[in-house]
């Protein structure tokens, strides 16, 4: 069975930090681009930072860019989301994706339809 499992989520207070892992089984990430997504309640979900399969390349929301930074581990199967100067506009779920063959990283994160997603991970920013 194909899964993708978020963790590392949580309750962080204004200017904290918190990092998300997305661990894949049943298959391997190595020949996936890698996203996180959010979506707040009542909002539209946004693509919040992508990365290549291929050569690292990465895309940032610029709502995020200088803050979060994604990277992936592909001897652990495993693409992380380091998160740092929280905000309380940073609360929502988070949620990985794996694109097996997106145009570019821009395009997974902001119109792209992955191939799989994880169940996602709640994040709170509150003092």
């Amino acid at each position: 069975q194909l899964q993708l499992v978020e963790s590392g989520g949580g309750l962080v207070q204004p200017g904290g930090s918190l990092r998300l892992s997305c661990a894949a089984s049943g298959f391997t990430l190595d020949y996936y681009a890698i996203g996180w997504f959010r979506q707040a309640p009542g909002k539209e979900r946004e693509g919040v930072s992508c990365i290549s399969s291929s050569d690292g390349s990465t895309y940032y929301a610029d709502s995020v860019k200088g803050r979060f930074t994604i990277s992936r581990d592909n001897a652990k199967n495993t693409v992380y989301l380091q998160m740092n100067s929280l905000k309380p506009e940073d609360t929502a779920v988070y949620y990985c994706a794996a694109d097996s063959a997106p145009p570019t990283v821009q395009a997974m994160c902001v119109m792209g339809f992955p191939d799989y997603w994880g169940q996602g991970t709640q994040v709170t920013v509150s003092s």
